[in-house]
This record gives C-alpha cells, structure tokens and sequence, in this order.
C-alpha cells in the first residue's frame, strides 16, 4: 500500500544537520527535476531590494509579515535538513504523532507514506529536508506552474511505483493535481456529521478533516496494515473502527470513500 499525504503549510526548521541532498530522495530520478525548482526558488528568494522581495512575496503568495519565509528560502542550499517527518507541522501532522510510535511502526509508516510537495514533488517522511515555503500553485520563473511541471515529471515514476499496489489518497485538491492514481486506489475524505434540528448534516470541516486523517494513518502505522487491495483497505479501516462509506467514484479513476466523523 502507499499512502499520499498533503504538506503542511507551516513548517518546523531542522534544528541541525546535513543539507538536503535531492539525489538521496526517494525516487532518485526525479533529482535533475528537484534540483530546477531548488534553484530556481533560491534565486527567486537571494534577491534583496525592496522591490525583488516584494515580487518575491507576490510569486509565493505570502504577506509582508512573512518575509522571514523569503530569507529561509534563500538559504536552503545550506540549511540543515531533517526528516520530513519533523520538518512539517499542523493538524495532520500533530495527530499523526510519528515521535510517539515505536520503530517497527515508524519503519512501516515510512516504507508507507509519501508526501507531495510543491520543491520536491514527493518525498517519504524519512527523508532529510529543510523547511520550505513553496506551495504547488505557485507560478515560479524560469519554471511556470508547478503544477503541470510535476504532473508531467511524476506521471511515469509514480505509475511505475505503484503497479499493483492499493493507493490511499488522502491529498487537498491542489496535490491530488499533480498525479492522478489508477483504479487501484481510493480517494477518502473526511465528513463531520452534526445533528441540526434532528436532521444529521454532513460537512467537510478542515480541522476534523485534517486530524482524522493523522489518526488514521497513525492507526494504520500501529496495525502495521497491508491490505493488497481496496476492498481490503475499506475492511481494515472499518476493522479499525472508523465509519468508512463507499461512494461511486470516476470510470477508470479512484473510488471514494468518505470516512464519517460524529459530534460528540
């Protein structure tokens, strides 16, 4: 199985270590790919008059109050990278807890999980990174849209990656654009279920959203689950105790799966 994460907009900084190396990521043929957006980005951020920072800021879609992000970026060439795992943060993250697992269900779950990202296209949560401010509908020049850029640069290794292997999408809508899976894969998304006037309503709400889906993957990580289909990933969840509705999904594409969070 392989899980696909969102990032985290906020990010923690490695507090020491190594410079990120793109070649040592996983899926080490997108390196020359990695390394473009790097530079490009560096270059974007190095510049220091009042006007560069202000298109800078613009381009990243960032306010005045964050230019401590610019700087950041200018240094990622040199600043110490630590596991993904540790550099992102947020609800997702938090809930997920990866220092609290043991070691086997930390192997597991980063043999698991991968990341999307805006700088690196995919990563797993082992790998060493620094922190980032580049999300994936940013327009970058000397690039364009990173969008399409990883679209056409994942396509074949990640269809490679994932022959025969079940896919659990747990992405925002903006990184589910970067690669499609195939028909062996669900796309799961979480509801919050209230009841108003004694009629139950059904909602995506982003902080139940988020924290159900770190707690999944945790539960997932701890079971040490290796469901070789969908249909025994839906029976693992539900094995698991989550409340997990199946919905039609697209000819060809994913199914959907919609996980239901009650109010207490």
């Amino acid at each position: 199985m392989l899980i696909l994460l969102p990032p985290s907009e906020g990010k923690t900084p490695a507090p020491a270590g190594s410079p990120v190396d793109p070649s040592a990521l996983w899926l080490p043929s997108l390196a020359t790919a990695r390394a473009r957006v790097l530079k490009r980005l560096v270059a974007l951020c190095s510049r220091t008059s009042q006007r560069s920072i202000a298109d800078s800021l613009a381009v990243l879609g960032l306010s005045d109050g964050q230019r401590d992000e610019i700087a950041r970026n200018a240094a990622l060439t040199s600043a110490p990278a630590a596991a993904a795992a540790q550099i992102y943060t947020g609800v997702l993250y938090e809930a997920l807890g990866t220092a609290s697992l043991r070691a086997d269900e930390k192997d597991w779950l980063d043999r698991t999980a991968v990341v999307f990202s805006g700088l690196w296209g995919v990563v797993r949560l082992g790998d060493a990174i620094p922190a980032y401010r580049c999300s994936v509908g940013v327009t970058l020049p000397g690039i364009g849209g990173l969008t399409p850029y990883w679209k056409k640069g994942l396509a074949k290794v990640l269809d490679e990656a994932t022959a025969g292997v079940p896919v659990l999408d747990l992405r925002s809508g903006a990184y589910a654009a970067m690669w499609a899976p195939g028909r062996n894969a669900a796309a799961l998304r979480v509801l919050h279920e209230r009841v108003v006037d004694g009629v139950a309503r059904r909602s995506v709400v982003s902080h139940f959203n988020k924290a159900t889906k770190g707690r999944l993957v945790r539960a997932l990580a701890v079971e040490q689950a290796a469901p070789g289909s969908v249909d025994e990933l839906v029976t693992a969840l539900r094995d698991l105790k989550f409340t997990v509705e199946e919905q039609p999904g697209p000819a060809g594409g994913p199914r959907r799966l919609d996980v239901i969070v009650a109010e207490l």
